[in-house]
């Protein structure tokens, strides 16, 4: 099984290769077009800013690429919100695949800290992503901005509001979450996307 991690300059490119290599499966981290095309399984990691990401991917025309991929697609955070139509982040055009609208986190009371950093439950799960999780799973966020709930949405978690943890749509998957840090939920989630979707 060929799988690539998606290289953008992204801050948890080498923690998703390092929980992959865990699970006994080597990725290639390329942002090369060819590579991307031919690989089994696809992983869109992120952690850095929508409108920069954004310009880093038409520029290598990447941004079409991830759009039009067939074979199974996982973003990771910034990746799950440029899978989406627009981010508040700098007001950004994105990738389109799901028809939604990216928002930041307004925080109404003096304990609601923006960035949401921590662990969290997951609740509404559905989906081959979702499989084989306990109830209440807990998993780590670290992010600003959050994908509202949705028809697409494949489980989701309470900060300040109920708001979008993973997402699901076709052969697109894609969790707020990090599960390469998330333990071993995050290690079943990966294993779903690898092994058995």
């Amino acid at each position: 099984m060929k799988t690539v991690i998606i290289d953008y300059n992204a801050g948890n490119i080498r923690s998703v290769a390092n929980a992959l290599h865990r699970l006994d499966v080597e990725s290639v981290i390329t942002s090369d077009p060819r590579l991307i095309l031919e690989a089994d399984k696809v992983i869109f990691p992120g952690v850095g800013e929508a409108a920069t990401t954004m310009s880093f991917l038409r520029e290598r025309g990447l941004d079409s690429l991830i759009r039009d991929l067939k074979q199974p697609v996982l973003g990771i955070c910034l990746g799950m919100q440029l899978m989406c139509r627009h981010s508040e982040e700098g007001d950004t055009d994105c990738l389109g695949i799901f028809d939604a609208v990216v928002k930041r986190f307004v925080n109404h009371r003096h304990e609601d800290k923006v960035p949401h950093m921590g662990w969290n439950t997951l609740y509404n799960m559905k989906g081959a992503l979702m499989e084989g999780l306990p109830a209440d799973p807990y998993v780590y966020f670290v992010h600003s901005y959050y994908v509202p709930v949705g028809n697409y949405t494949a489980a989701i978690t309470d900060y300040i509001q109920p708001f979008s943890a993973a997402i699901q749509q076709d052969n697109f998957f894609a969790t707020q979450f990090h599960p390469e840090k998330s333990g071993t939920i995050g290690e079943q989630i990966l294993k779903n996307f690898l092994f058995k979707i």
